[in-house]
């Protein structure tokens, strides 16, 4: 048994998530060092020095790691300079849930960036021993554009570091907490008079698209077509003003609202029949996954790292640029349809469950560790 001291600056939503899922399930001993989920800019530009000072006194108390897996949002290459005389040399893997350079730039940040992220990023790559990303469409597209970055150098490009780098990187996928995720019975009908119950589950961001999905849902309304709401998620917003106009708009349509906890959500898990996405970005997409697992007919967006999800059933599960109301349409107007279409698509989803992608994990860490290393915790 290995010892891996996890570092994580983001530690909520997705990136807790995926932190407290690994430590959970892992077979090696995981020591967790971490940030709370807030100010991401300040986590990239200054999280890496009191990281480093969680880190000292973890390796004081549990003894010095074998691999050390640090979660993308912080200076790496800082942390590793901080950390250097007391972390001694063990394999560094560098994990990103997402990269600042293929990331969709907020509204309100328009006009005021600069590549100062997504060098934190190349840097860090730079640095680590091993890259993963939670998926090919992210590892592509990073590896992608990465070069017109690193022209944008004044002087000595780090381009000649690119292929050497790219060597380095690995798709590795988020697991997916899902044993309490309800199995759909075989012919589970339609549950309430009022229609198939739609949910989308995702931050109310930007990068998510909501105003697409509520466009489409309250002109649905207008048009007479019957379906339920659960319009759910994490909310850090000041003035979702999108939401609360939607909101009225649907009425008593709405059978849940914002931020649900666990046994709340597993439930509506459980009763939601269709689940949607107009996501801008995705680069993995816990939510669609948990609610494809329970059963749910997906209507996805046919790009992004959507079609790698669902496979050979992409051409049911993606609607074609534009067509996202005229596909929630004819899913709802046709659900047992559309569920025969997507058949065996919840049993397929499940392959990114914890307790099978944690077998992934576990085998890196192996290989990362040499046979033989002088861990005080190594068996």
């Amino acid at each position: 048994m290995a010892r891996v001291l996890l570092v994580e600056p983001f530690h909520g939503g997705s990136h807790g998530a995926w932190a407290d899922g690994l430590t959970r399930h892992s077979r090696h001993e995981v020591i967790t060092v971490s940030h709370p989920a807030v100010a991401w800019r300040w986590r990239m530009r200054g999280g890496a020095l009191t990281l480093a000072d969680e880190a000292r006194d973890a390796v004081a108390r549990y003894g010095p790691p074998d691999v050390v897996l640090v979660s993308g949002m912080v200076d790496l290459a800082g942390w590793l300079g901080l950390t250097r005389r007391f972390l001694g040399d063990p394999p560094v893997v560098l994990y990103l849930h997402e990269n600042q350079l293929l990331y969709p730039v907020s509204p309100n940040q328009r006009g005021a960036t600069t590549d100062e992220f997504p060098l934190v990023n190349w840097m860090g790559m730079a640095a680590a021993d091993e890259v993963w990303c939670n998926s090919n469409f992210h590892r592509d597209g990073l590896l992608d554009a990465l070069p017109a970055l690193l022209d944008r150098a004044p002087d000595r490009s780090h381009i000649s570091h690119l292929p050497e780098v790219a060597n380095r990187c690995h798709v590795v996928p988020v697991g997916v907490d899902l044993v309490d995720v309800p199995v759909r019975p075989i012919d589970p009908g339609v549950r309430d008079s009022g229609g198939p119950l739609v949910l989308w589950n995702q931050r109310w961001d930007h990068d998510k698209n909501p105003r697409v999905v509520l466009d489409a849902l309250t002109r649905l309304v207008d048009d007479g077509v019957a379906f339920r709401a659960a319009i759910v998620g994490e909310n850090d917003r000041v003035d979702p003003r999108e939401f609360t106009e939607a909101r009225d708009r649907l009425g008593d349509r709405v059978v849940a609202w914002g931020f649900q906890e666990r046994a709340d959500y597993v439930d509506l898990l459980g009763r939601a029949e269709v689940v949607v996405s107009a996501a801008a970005h995705e680069f993995f997409g816990i939510a669609v996954v948990e609610a494809m697992a329970a059963g749910c007919v997906p209507v996805l967006p046919t790009r992004q790292s959507y079609p790698e999800l669902v496979g050979e059933w992409a051409d049911v599960a993606l609607y074609p640029d534009g067509e996202f109301r005229t596909r929630l349409r004819d899913v709802l107007t046709d659900l047992n349809g559309w569920r025969a279409r997507v058949a065996g698509l919840d049993e397929a989803i499940r392959r990114f469950d914890w307790r099978t992608v944690v077998v992934e994990y576990d085998n890196r860490f192996d290989g990362l560790v040499p046979a033989g290393a002088p861990s005080g915790n190594r068996d």
